[in-house]
């Protein structure tokens, strides 16, 4: 199996213009998502362009790049270049020509069906370019469009062949369409700035262009703007939700709201709920930047132990977690965090961090605490075990490289250096989104998948 993929998406419909450039800045709020790849392609008087690269949105694009593609309608992704790896050509929006005019294409998520789809549409002619499913995506909702009324119906069809997690923003020369996979894997939400209409991964990157939050696209609705008027169809919505619980503990920016639920309130929760679980005789609680924070926060509130900061990061280093080599993100973590010896010298500290996912990090940021004179020094993860691989998009491939899959609780503490080695239990992590609108997959902690263990593949030799 390959590493799946964690990507951003922005599309906004204003016939006032400047759409790439509303675009630009909803990337750049949505850049935590993917750091690899971007790109934005806009129509303007009915004619399609686009412009990606690798490389983070602010050195990928310029003002006279954005000028060339302003339009009345633009569509954006960053990515984190996973399946096909960091080639150009697998950068996102897909865009392509067919008889029925152009198309642009960009999706969050993995289908866990790509190689039957490729193995099937090969077989009757199609030739794909590039090594990504989103290419297979597009492909069929070309395919489907020949046969349908409407670029919105051909969506709807082609989700009846996609089986996996996909949210998607599409566009043809007249519409702008928005679509999330009838499981709700994938987060993606809809804005409104005056007469122009927005669709997001996250809300975070609406208030980024000044739109207000307007609701969340349902699990297997599909959304378009036609003359500038937002319509639905419904037809594939009623399937029991499934979003990542992942969004709240990591991935979806703390300013976010997702499905209902404030992402920096879960994240308080889950550190309320490691202070109930693991009481622990310390000094100061730090949090691991940047998506340790709140959780140590919660933590500190209901243990009634001072929060202090821990570290400061060097804010020009990614996210180690979704860099695509182990080698990348090893240096990484020596290059992202500098220990306060004020706040943990001679302290006993709880050190709270969002996942221990290869266990590769953990002891190293720990090493640092001690060399910096910390007396104790206990590990707090606001997330449980990672046990089981995810088929739907995020970065937890294979259980070879799942650090708890071999080792007990005790061995990695002692592994990691730690005088406590805690986990967040299942169930709190069930009670950290009370206000969700949405169920929850959390196959990754439990390996209760929502799609079938044979449609998922989880037999595969290579995995098991």
């Amino acid at each position: 199996m390959s590493i799946h993929e964690e990507c951003g998406l922005f599309g906004i419909y204003d016939t006032a213009g400047n759409c790439a450039g509303s675009t630009y800045y909803g990337l750049y709020a949505l850049q935590h998502r993917g750091q690899e790849q971007c790109g934005i392609a806009a129509v303007n008087d009915l004619e399609l362009t686009c412009y990606k690269d690798s490389g983070l949105v602010g050195d990928v694009f310029s003002e006279s790049i954005l000028n060339e593609l302003n339009g009345t309608m633009a569509i954006g992704h960053v990515r984190y270049s996973t399946t096909g790896g960091s080639r150009r050509e697998n950068a996102q929006p897909l865009t392509l020509k067919y008889v029925k005019g152009s198309l642009a294409v960009a999706h969050n998520g993995n289908l866990i069906n790509t190689e039957q789809l490729k193995r099937e549409y090969e077989y009757k002619g199609a030739i794909f370019h590039t090594t990504t499913d989103s290419e297979v995506i597009a492909y069929i909702i070309a395919q489907e469009r020949l046969h349908s009324g409407s670029v919105e119906q051909a969506v709807k069809r082609s989700m009846s062949h996609l089986y996996g997690a996909y949210s998607l923003v599409v566009m043809s020369s007249r519409k702008l369409i928005a679509a999330r996979d009838p499981w709700g894997f994938r987060p993606l939400c809809i804005g409104r700035r005056g007469d122009a209409i927005v669709f997001a991964s996250e809300s975070c990157a609406l208030d980024s262009v000044g739109a207000t939050f307007i609701r969340d696209v349902e699990p297997g609705e599909v959304v378009y703007v036609a003359n500038g008027e937002l319509k639905s169809l419904t037809d594939n919505c009623g399937h029991k939700s499934n979003l990542c619980i992942f969004e709240h503990i990591y991935f979806a920016r703390p300013d976010s709201v997702i499905d209902g639920q404030s992402v920096h309130d879960a994240r308080m929760l889950a550190g309320a709920y490691l202070a109930k679980e693991y009481p622990i005789d310390a000094d100061v609680v730090i949090g691991v930047p940047d998506t340790g924070l709140i959780a140590a926060k919660g933590y500190a509130m209901a243990s009634g132990i001072p929060y202090n900061d821990g570290f400061v990061k060097n804010r020009y280093v990614g996210r180690t977690f979704i860099k695509p080599t182990q080698v990348s993100r090893e240096i990484a973590v020596r290059m992202k965090l500098n220990p306060l010896k004020a706040t943990v010298a001679g302290k006993r500290v709880v050190m709270v961090d969002d996942s221990v996912v290869r266990g590769t990090t953990s002891g190293q940021i720990i090493k640092l605490l001690r060399d910096a004179g910390a007396k104790e020094v206990h590990l707090l993860i606001s997330a449980p075990k990672f046990i089981s691989p995810c088929y739907f998009g995020t970065d937890i491939p294979t259980k070879n490289e799942l650090f708890a899959c071999s080792h007990t609780t005790e061995e990695m503490c002692r592994i990691f250096g730690a005088d406590t080695l805690g986990f967040l239990s299942i169930d709190s992590l069930n009670k950290i989104a009370p206000n969700s609108k949405c169920g929850f997959c959390d196959a990754c902690f439990t390996e209760n998948y929502p799609i079938s263990e044979s449609e998922c593949g989880r037999m595969d030799n290579e995995i098991y």
